[in-house]
């Protein structure tokens, strides 16, 4: 029987696990092992993948992926559990060794643990975190002092195992291979211990000096567990430290018991070895003394850690070893292992390991925890039962989406214009009683014109993160991924590739970044690629201008159509892509689907204000030097009344609407024809009407192209050179009133309605962001892929925009 074949409900124990490669591995690591009790939850709304519960937590997987695990009906299965645990106390120094005050210390554990906020407690950063795997997606750094020593403390990816499957896996293995910390952190969930501390045995393999701590531990009393952790550790070796890392509780005494590891002091530190089955510890006793036989063996492993990875076919263990002599002496033992084994087991070293060790950790358990009452979450499952119905999973989404763009349209618009009649009044304030000049120009035109267009938006973007802070934090975006996988997968791409998606909608950067949680290479280079088509919030600012200008009533319906249409446009790139550059994705669907949780006020705010600090920094920074210069190239070189040409002169009198003439004096006309010609001849003029041919057929003026092409160092910057470039001009105040005013000199308005839906697509799908082309030039590791999307994704904003403009003019 096939796992496959459970109904919602049944439970079964697993046999085998089939096929070999990633998806092997990696569900071993998660607890898919011989022996283990399984019971299907539910199935997505489209009836894949489907919910598992497996060792106190739950977790996804395709239907076909499920197929490939054999199972028995549990009242078929006889289970034994034997305990496997060898101590043996390692002899500590009679004297404390004299070392420097300064200790390294490495946050490792499985993704979602917490490790982030044990960080930002610890070293007082404001890291973003979140309720699904893969929020950190590199080595974050931080410093504290403490008891008169130095804390480094370095966040390291999530990962389940030390192996080499996936980036982040990669990234920490050899992290600790190249940095070797002096004392590594394994941050442990307690509320999901058995399944945390398949990654505590790989380190405690490693030899190294290491505290854990048990975090979430107010979740044991919620689920009526008890855990003699003192007891647990000393079994270990390694000493346990409770925390609570949302609040801080525990955090001073695991502070301590690091200096105590570090100095050689903690009595439950100690070395052992986890035993396993004769026939693998035979094998690991020869491979043992052959590395042992090699004197430039890198000694940042221990040799038993590597003999393990080598016999589990670990590529990086593998590429370590490879050009030693005694390799192929090693490969023959493990071939020699794993044809005995296939033949006497039918399995090979790599499962027979993780069910030795999940058997250690069970083992252990069984004498340490005890479960007092019902541990089960009935509000998950109660949340669940609707949010991942095959009903109402996908409306409950949109309703969430839709309710997300109209409170950041509707609701900002308040705080937004009193933030719009600050400035104005600020402005007018300036006005009134400075002296004419270049730097009152600068001042008003340049600096208040261009950074305050865009500083309007704040209450807009703090909005926005607002619910994408709690999706996150709450644990409904992994919820999201879950009933997406389907449709993602009939896209090309994978389940995991719609939270960077969703990330996108805050910045583009870290949502590329975060394609390390996907471990195919074509499914994170298509979800890499695509990821510049969803609206970041950089772009918002632009939305609510012309959205709010030319329709006001219906701000949240253009907002959802341009999220959308980003979405679309992504899949069908992705679809493309898939088709005829990465025809297969061998990759499996396997995610942890974390228990819901109700996101702090405290933690709300600390991302609100990391956001609001980093916004008006980039409007202090990039935004008011971009200004600057679109403002100097806008305003030089200057001309005066003699340098105008004649024709100019009278073309320009003769397009002057009959009514402007009758109401102007001679000297307001001539204010008014130097100013046009002032800008029609300024550098920037040059640039914009350069690139103005291009854009024509979409009926984009220069200042437009101008503010496309300024686009590129920030989004935010094509708000900011408008606002250069428009506020001021003629007697508007505000730029969303200019941007719809036909000007008094050429009698047409900046944009149109249909011009300005075709301005909206353009900016929604035109090249990405230098940051943003630098990520992807980064993560791709080659410039031609950076290139590829300047160029693809250009040519892709001109021919949709055009077609909007055309269909727009129909109506």
């Amino acid at each position: 029987m096939r796992l496959s074949d459970l109904k919602p409900g049944e439970t079964g124990i697993i046999v085998k696990i089939l096929g070999h490669g990633a998806f092997r591995k990696r569900v071993m690591e998660m607890g898919f092992v011989k022996g283990r009790q399984i019971t299907l939850v539910l199935n997505a709304p489209l009836q894949d993948p489907i919910k598992f519960h497996l060792m106190d937590y739950e977790v996804s997987l395709r239907k076909s992926e499920a197929n490939m695990i054999e199972i028995e009906p549990i009242t078929e299965f006889d289970k034994e559990i034997e305990e496997k645990i060898n101590v043996e106390p390692i002899e500590k120094e009679s004297q404390k060794a004299n070392k420097a005050k300064t200790i390294n210390i490495a946050l490792v554990g499985n993704p979602n643990c917490g490790k982030t906020s044990l960080f930002n407690i610890v070293s007082g950063a404001h890291e973003h975190v979140g309720n699904y795997a893969g929020v950190t997606v590199g080595a974050k750094e931080g410093k504290m002092k403490y008891k008169g020593y130095e804390f480094n403390v370095v966040d390291l990816p999530g990962t389940y195992s030390l192996s080499a499957y996936s980036p982040e896996e990669l990234y920490v293995m050899r992290y600790l291979r190249e940095e070797t910390p002096d004392v590594i952190v394994n941050v442990v969930v307690a509320s999901n211990i058995e399944r945390n501390l398949f990654l505590t045995t790989e380190l405690i393999d490693m030899n190294r000096s290491m505290v854990i701590a048990l975090n979430m531990f107010d979740e044991l009393e919620k689920h009526h567990i008890k855990l003699e952790y003192d007891v647990l550790g000393k079994m270990l070796g390694v000493p346990i430290v409770p925390t609570i890392a949302a609040t801080g509780w525990g955090i001073d005494k695991l502070l301590d018991t690091i200096i105590e590891v570090y100095e050689l002091q903690n009595p439950d530190t100690r070395h052992i070895h986890i035993r396993m089955r004769p026939e693998i510890e035979d094998s690991l006793r020869l491979l043992v003394d052959s590395l042992k036989k090699e004197k430039d063996l890198p000694q940042r492993f221990s040799p038993r850690f590597l003999a393990i990875k080598f016999l589990e076919k670990d590529p990086e263990t593998q590429t370590m070893l490879r050009d030693y002599p005694r390799y192929n002496e090693w490969e023959g033992i493990r071939g020699s292992l794993n044809s005995r084994l296939e033949k006497e087991l039918g399995e090979d070293a790599s499962a027979i390991i993780s069910a030795e060790k999940f058997g250690f950790i069970q083992g252990a358990l069984a004498e340490t925890m005890v479960s007092q009452g019902d541990k089960d979450d009935n509000s998950t499952k109660i949340i669940d039962a609707f949010v991942t119905n095959k009903l109402f999973g996908f409306p409950i989404f949109i309703l969430i989406m839709w309710l997300m763009f109209w409170a950041t349209f509707q609701i900002g618009t308040y705080p937004m214009e009193w933030i719009e009649s600050l400035i104005s009044w600020i402005s007018n304030l300036l006005g009134e009683h400075m002296h004419d000049g270049p730097f009152k120009d600068l001042l008003l035109d340049g600096i208040i014109g261009g950074v305050g267009s865009v500083i309007v938006f704040l209450p807009n973007i703090l909005i926005l993160y607002t619910f994408i802070s709690f999706m996150e934090d709450s644990g409904y975006m992994a919820r999201v991924a879950f009933i997406m996988d389907k449709l993602m997968h009939r896209m090309g791409l994978h389940g995991k590739s719609f939270i960077p998606m969703v990330m996108g909608f805050g910045c583009n950067v870290p949502a590329i970044m975060s394609t390390r949680i996907i471990e195919s290479h074509s499914s994170r280079l298509i979800t890499i690629l695509i990821n510049p088509f969803i609206s970041c919030s950089a772009r918002i600012p632009i939305y609510v201008l012309l959205a709010g200008a030319f329709f006001p009533h219906y701000g949240a319906w253009i907002f959802v159509g341009l999220y959308l249409l980003g979405i679309i446009v992504a899949i069908f790139t992705a679809r493309l892509m898939r088709k005829f550059w990465f025809k297969t994705d061998e990759t499996p669907f396997v995610m942890e689907l974390p228990p819901y949780r109700m996101p702090t006020a405290k933690a709300t705010l600390r991302n609100m204000w990391a956001k609001a600090d980093q916004y008006i920094k980039k409007m202090g920074g990039l935004i008011l030097v971009a200004s600057i210069i679109i403002w100097a190239l806008s305003y030089f070189p200057r001309y005066n009344e003699n340098d105008i040409p004649e024709d100019f002169v009278v073309t320009a009198i003769a397009e002057l609407p009959p009514e402007i003439l009758e109401d102007i004096d001679g000297e307001r006309l001539e204010e008014m024809v130097l100013k046009e010609y002032q800008e029609s001849h300024s550098i920037l003029s040059y640039v914009g009407k350069f690139v103005q041919p291009v854009m024509e057929p979409l009926d984009f003026g220069w200042k437009a192209c101008c503010s496309l092409l300024a686009g590129c160092a920030a989004k935010e910057v094509v708000v900011s050179t408008l606002g250069v470039l428009y506020v001021g001009d003629d007697d508007a105040e505000l730029l969303s009133v200019r941007l719809r005013t036909p000007s008094k000199i050429t009698g047409k308005a900046p944009f149109s309605q249909a011009s300005a839906l075709g301005f909206l697509v353009f900016v929604l799908l035109y090249f990405p962001c230098v940051a943003t082309i630098t990520a992807i030039v980064k993560e791709t590791g080659t410039w031609r892929w950076g290139l590829f999307s300047v160029l693809y994704n250009t040519s892709l904003a001109w021919g949709l925009a055009w077609i909007t403009y055309r269909i727009a003019l129909l109506f």
